[in-house]
């Protein structure tokens, strides 16, 4: 029996088993798929207005202010115990989803909800702190395919048993709560951490991965580097601000440093930007499909879209890989490119009736943007240590949801706008519109500024 423990606990097999099954059981939800059918049914009898202006905006609000708590807590307390917490809070959801009614009940579920999205960071967090950093590469290539299987599994599942087997939507659901049940259970088994990312660093046996000139190696300019600050201590380290201060202080340090690199910056802004306008998307699409084809009388394929969508995104993702391009000269023009793409599957979202074109349209917006967020990943991590990649990951997230905010603040909160949901979507396609044009004009200056560089050099090179 001590030969086993001691196996478990030096191996990386037996975590990153544990940590997929966690992710699977998580993601395989196949009733959210149908959640705005199932909440303007007669399971719940709401309407589409409070489902829209009152119900889903409390997942955003809820989200925003669990954010940043909910990162330094799962560093501070290694991360295990914040997915036991996902694992409570996905219960807690899905229970009250099952069995509350009213608009403040399922207020109720949206927050929770939030507590799940908050809590997402530990999954991958997790497990870069149990396993060696040979590793990372082969483990973070499972445990991101495992929840995409999941989430096509999930979508394809959910539409064949409304379709062809005329399961409701209450069912669905309870065939959630008994995934995400098996996902609490799976957490269970997962073992302690002994370091965490900032926290817990002095604790660790071997050293984070990074390079050995500092944490962050984003390529500045001259000016940037000449004013670049001298390596600082560990964050987690004892000093007289005590550990949460010399954290925040630390991060701060870090942030200030990677974001004084101008393409760092314009990869994270287009992340920002892009990610805020994505998530309001996805939010509030059923109820647009709803609109389209209602629910109590039409087909709903719902659950095909999302696996389809899924299934190209996954592609495109794979495809980036595939593709020899410079990014630093034509990066932001492919940027400025996809998102007039997106600008126009969403104005086709607003301006059609027709649901299969609204279907359409959702599945190329989903496409581009998995797309370009694939490349703005790769383009910020490649330069950057695992500490500055976690952190900077988290604040572009963390900005893209205070945009976020702002958004259904003004256009969808029944205290704000509360416009109806197409006006809505034509309010999204004309934020896509201007990032879209904030790119163009950035890649223009971009092309122009390079072309003259190498038109002076070459002056010079055949000067006398």
């Amino acid at each position: 029996m001590d030969c086993w423990k001691g196996a478990v606990s030096h191996s990386w097999i037996y975590p990153t088993v544990i940590i997929c099954a966690n992710g699977f059981f998580t993601t395989m939800r196949p009733s959210e798929s149908f959640l705005t059918p199932y909440l303007t049914g007669p399971d719940k009898n709401l309407t589409i207005e409070e489902v829209t202006n009152q119900v889903l905006p409390v997942w955003t609000y809820s989200y925003l202010a669990l954010l940043v708590p909910v990162f330094l807590l799962t560093d501070y307390v290694r991360y295990k115990p914040v997915l036991l917490l996902q694992g409570v809070s996905l219960i807690v959801t899905w229970l009250l989803l099952l069995f509350a009614h009213g608009v403040l009940a399922m207020q109720l579920v949206e927050f929770f909800y939030g507590m799940v999205t908050a809590t997402e960071v530990a999954y991958y967090a997790y497990i870069y702190s149990v396993v060696s950093s040979q590793h990372y590469q082969r483990v973070t290539s499972y445990c991101r395919s495992v929840t995409l299987v999941a989430a096509t599994v999930a979508a394809v599942l959910g539409q064949l048993l409304v379709s062809l087997a005329g399961v409701s939507y209450f069912y669905l659901n309870a065939i959630t709560l008994a995934s995400v049940s098996l996902a609490l259970l799976c957490a269970l088994f997962l073992p302690a951490p002994q370091r965490s990312m900032f926290f817990h660093r002095r604790e660790a046996a071997e050293p984070l991965p990074g390079p050995a000139q500092g944490p962050c190696r984003e390529e500045t300019s001259p000016g940037a580097a000449a004013g670049a600050p001298s390596p600082q201590p560990p964050a987690g380290s004892a000093g007289p601000h005590g550990p949460v201060l010399g954290v925040l202080l630390q991060l701060g340090r870090d942030l200030r440093d990677c974001y004084g690199s101008r393409s760092l910056l314009c990869w994270s802004l287009w992340w920002a930007l892009a990610t805020a306008g994505f998530n309001q998307v996805v939010n509030y699409v059923q109820v647009l499909w709803d609109l389209r084809a209602p629910s109590h009388s039409s087909a709903v394929y719902n659950g095909a879209v999302e696996a389809i969508a899924t299934f190209l995104g996954s592609a495109t993702s794979m495809a980036v890989g595939y593709v020899k391009v410079n990014w630093d000269l034509s990066g932001e023009l492919a940027l400025a490119i996809f998102s007039a793409l997106d600008a126009g599957s969403l104005l086709l979202m607003h301006f059609t009736d027709n649901i299969w074109a609204c279907y359409a349209g959702y599945l190329a917006f989903k496409a581009c943007y998995m797309l370009l967020i694939t490349i703005a990943t790769f383009q910020i991590a490649v330069n950057l240590s695992m500490e500055r990649y976690a952190l900077i990951f988290g604040f572009n997230n963390f900005v893209a949801l205070v945009m976020q905010t702002i958004l259904t603040v003004v256009v969808v909160d029944s205290r704000g706008l509360g416009l109806d949901i197409s006006t809505q979507f034509l309010i999204y396609g004309s934020y896509f519109t201007v990032i879209a044009g904030i790119f163009l004009i950035r890649s223009m200056y971009t092309i122009i500024s390079i072309k003259c560089r190498n038109t002076s050099v070459a002056a010079e090179s055949t000067a006398p």
